[in-house]
């Protein structure tokens, strides 16, 4: 398993505010193209985004589907990318103060990625996922923060 990590300095709402919205996905994931729908049910478990990989003209159809989900501090996804095949991809997140510290832990779990050796596999992940979440971060510290207020009856 490849591990990243880094500090988004946004608030941990407006990080999941991001990772929530399945429209976002090619906006922060690298390799995602296009999404061509999103289940009304996501982030839920079963949920599945319908996404193209690659790049034009040479786009294939995949989905990415959501295996677990606890809001606000994980989301473990089942990432299809043929023809790499299928990877298990984990997202945690944590309070940082003001900030919130997101890890990716990602894997081939199918296909032809798994014939790759895995100290080469994993660099190559850690790689994608390093600027994955710089993309990420990119999103979340520009979006305006999410104001929670209480109301009285």
């Amino acid at each position: 398993m490849s591990t990243t990590t880094r500090l988004i300095h946004a608030e941990i709402n407006t990080v999941w505010d991001v990772l929530t919205d399945g429209w976002s996905y090619p906006l922060w994931v690298v390799g995602a193209a296009r999404v061509r729908d999103v289940d009304d049910t996501w982030p839920a478990p079963g949920a599945r985004i319908h996404h193209s990989v690659g790049s034009w003209p040479l786009l294939l159809d995949d989905t990415t589907s959501v295996v677990a989900v606890e809001l606000e501090e994980r989301l473990e996804l089942t990432a299809g990318g043929w023809p790499a095949g299928s990877a298990s991809v984990v997202i945690t997140t944590s309070r940082r103060g003001g900030a919130t510290s997101v890890s990716i832990t990602e894997d081939a779990t199918s296909g032809p990625g798994l014939l790759v050796p895995a100290p080469v596999r994993h660099l190559g992940i850690g790689w994608r996922n390093i600027e994955t979440l710089r993309r990420l971060a990119l999103l979340a510290e520009r979006r305006p923060a999410r104001v929670v207020t209480a109301t009285t009856a």
